[in-house]
């Protein structure tokens, strides 16, 4: 293929494909029209299936039958859609049902401006289920971390059996940038397990060893039942508290305890600096560019690129703080993410700069923050 021009709605897309995905519905809204785009011209050749539902709700709907049934599947939209897709995500915790899920994040509330770019819906995609059960959120830089996190994003939704956002913003899906697909290399698709059959199967049994259950799909030969209902492992509903309480500390255990098997992120780290920059998403971008230009000017920083949110990669923050007097956190809400390092790094000097006015914290910003002793507003 080589190198071409390519936004980064395109690359999720492809990526989605290379991951396996057979599956897609949504329903149009900028800025993530373009995924649906794509999907449409890239499933009906391949065997897959694209639909455009009646609205959010359906279209996540159809998404979680077809991954019930065994097909890997994705959705996207933005933060209005997230809102309706809350139920369903929710659906999808509780009955451990694969899925990705691309937010392209535009600036908000409510239906705010569709063509401006925020990182407005950290918080939410963490905290937007009943039951306050962990989600896997990746979030894309460039174009080449959408095609990368994106089948990154497949292979833990079928390895853990959960929802995975891949946390997108309007500046990062609707730029195009030169990339050559050939050269990336992409993490080797994975599928869900089925059952090994040496025993009779229970759709939510978890043998000693293992924090997820085998997969048997619906309508197989192999009877399996769903239920968003509290459950045990025979997928009947329940009310037995020793019961319920073991498989929702399961499910909050499957995820926060392997965070570090996913912790996505990139890091430039000068040993004579006392200052630790910490940012996600466009925003790295400027980040970078700050960091060159201080470093150029003997005035050095250190910077962490996180690209796993959510879970909180607790360690590998702690690990990149460790000999830090001062940590900034950059991103483009009023304080989201900051909070999670705030409790991650009690004791330390957390310093924040962000803003939600549709336009993109620049590199300037960033540097004026490190020359100022006070946080950054």
């Amino acid at each position: 293929m080589g190198k071409i021009l390519m936004e980064g709605n395109e690359a999720i897309a492809q990526a989605a494909m290379a991951a396996g995905c057979r599956f897609f519905a949504g329903y149009p809204i900028t800025p993530a029209t373009t995924i649906f785009n794509q999907m449409l011209s890239l499933l009906p050749p391949a065997g897959g299936v694209c639909l455009q539902g009646e609205d959010e709700i359906a279209s996540i709907g159809y998404c979680l039958g077809a991954s019930m049934a065994g097909m890997k599947a994705m959705t996207a939209t933005s933060g209005p859609g997230i809102s309706l897709y809350s139920e369903q995500i929710s659906f999808a915790i509780g009955s451990e049902i694969p899925l990705v899920i691309v937010n392209v994040q535009r600036l908000g509330p409510s239906t705010g401006s569709a063509t401006r770019g925020a990182d407005g819906d950290i918080q939410f995609m963490r905290w937007g289920n009943t039951g306050g059960l962990p989600v896997i959120v990746l979030a894309p830089s460039d174009v080449k971390d959408c095609y990368l996190l994106t089948q990154h994003a497949f292979n833990l939704a079928e390895r853990y059996r959960c929802p995975v956002f891949v946390a997108s913003n309007k500046e990062i899906a609707m730029t195009r940038e030169s990339v050559d697909l050939d050269r990336l290399q992409g993490p080797t698709p994975v599928w869900r397990e089925r059952s090994p059959g040496d025993r009779p199967y229970l759709p939510f049994d978890t043998p000693q060893g293992r924090t997820v259950p085998w997969f048997e799909p619906i309508g197989g030969r192999i009877i399996s039942r769903q239920t968003s209902s509290t459950h045990g492992p025979d997928g009947y509903i329940t009310t037995d508290p020793e019961v319920i309480g073991a498989i929702n500390t399961r499910l909050m255990e499957k995820l926060s305890s392997a965070v570090s098997d996913f912790a996505h992120h990139e890091a430039w780290i000068e040993e004579d600096a006392d200052t630790l920059v910490i940012t996600y998403g466009v925003t790295a971008r400027a980040a970078r560019d700050a960091f060159f230009a201080a470093k150029q000017r003997r005035r050095p920083f250190s910077l962490l690129v996180l690209k796993t949110l959510w879970p909180v990669p607790v360690d590998l923050i702690r690990s990149y703080a460790a000999n830090a007097r001062r940590i900034v956190v950059a991103e483009m809400n009023l304080g989201q993410y900051v909070r999670e390092i705030q409790r991650v790094l009690p004791g330390v000097q957390i310093d924040f700069l962000g803003q939600m006015n549709g336009k993109m914290i620049t590199p300037r910003q960033i540097e004026r923050s490190l020359a100022d002793d006070q946080p950054s507003q």
